[in-house]
């Protein structure tokens, strides 16, 4: 996961105090989490999370979440893109007539609360239960994300519509075979991330453009980093990187407290961008292990 905003220099911009969306708890068979499932289905679980962004809000209308599985579980095109292109809008026609012509392709859909999500509250390790529910039993290859048309972004208080540049609705997120967390036999989660940083464009004229990139991780499978910095008026922003370039950050609540979730297994450093005349400061050599937390010394920064 890759994101600019981890280059030492940046300026900090203005810590957002937002309330936590409430956790929502639902199933597409009323099932409860201890119930058997059944032969032949598989149970799923979707969690929406975020990657800040430096606005004050971003409000996504969300209004149906599906899957496509492949019944005879093929996984053999895996493989076959590369993380660039994880995320798009729409559907690609090529795989829409080949869909029509394999019975083994399956659209089903999961239970959601329909509503409009803000985003931003979304961050440092808090998450909300997006989507769940019983599909066929097979391998997953995409999650289709439909939104609604009332999504919208404040910066500085004022509001802003958030569109798609061709008004389409449909997300599309493709998955590998081995990117999910199992529970148990056939009980599968995944979080999606989503990356508001890169996901809003702004145009010429001053309007806003949603071009959705997400990224997707796992709680059992990669490990997370936490910590707290003070002050508050330092403006903070973590970043934490590794050899790979691969890059997250987090904007911390007004107490300090920060988490950054998603992170493969090994080494990572975190950056300290501080504002208001306070001085930077980095931390190197962090592991990072796979299921786990590591927890980070407070960090007092000083001017």
């Amino acid at each position: 996961m890759k994101n600019a905003l981890r280059k030492p220099g940046l300026i900090s911009a203005v810590l957002f105090v937002l309330a936590v969306v409430g956790l929502y708890s639902c199933s597409k068979d009323q099932s409860a989490s201890n119930q058997p499932i059944p032969a032949n289905q598989q149970k799923v679980s979707l969690f929406l999370s975020d990657d800040p962004g430096f606005f004050d809000k971003v409000l996504l209308d969300i209004r149906k979440v599906e899957i496509l599985v492949d019944t005879c579980g093929d996984t053999g095109n895996d493989d076959n893109w590369s993380d660039r292109d994880r995320c798009s809008w729409g559907e690609d026609d090529h795989d829409n007539d080949r869909q029509q012509k394999d019975t083994c392709q399956v659209w089903d859909s999961l239970s959601i609360a329909p509503g409009v999500y803000d985003l931003l509250t979304l961050r440092n390790g808090a998450d909300t239960l997006l989507a769940n529910g019983l599909i066929p039993k097979g391998s997953i290859k995409q999650i289709r994300i439909t939104v609604g048309d009332n999504n919208s972004l404040v910066k500085d208080s004022i509001t802003y519509p958030l569109k798609s540049v061709s008004g389409q609705t449909k997300i599309i997120v493709r998955v590998r075979h081995g990117e999910w967390d199992e529970v148990s036999a056939d009980n599968l989660q995944l979080w999606l991330d989503f990356d508001v940083q890169r996901s809003i464009i702004k145009t010429w004229n001053g309007k806003f453009i949603l071009r959705p990139y997400i990224n997707v991780f796992t709680i059992l499978k990669m490990g997370s980093l936490s910590g707290r910095v003070t002050p508050a008026d330092a403006f903070p922003v973590i970043s934490v990187f590794n050899s790979n370039n691969d890059t997250l950050y987090a904007l911390p609540w007004r107490g300090g407290e920060y988490k950054v979730r998603g992170l493969k297994v090994g080494t990572w450093d975190v950056f300290v961008n501080a504002s208001n005349g306070y001085k930077d400061t980095t931390i190197t050599g962090v592991e990072v292990k796979r299921g786990k937390d590591t927890k980070l010394d407070d960090i007092r920064l000083h001017k």
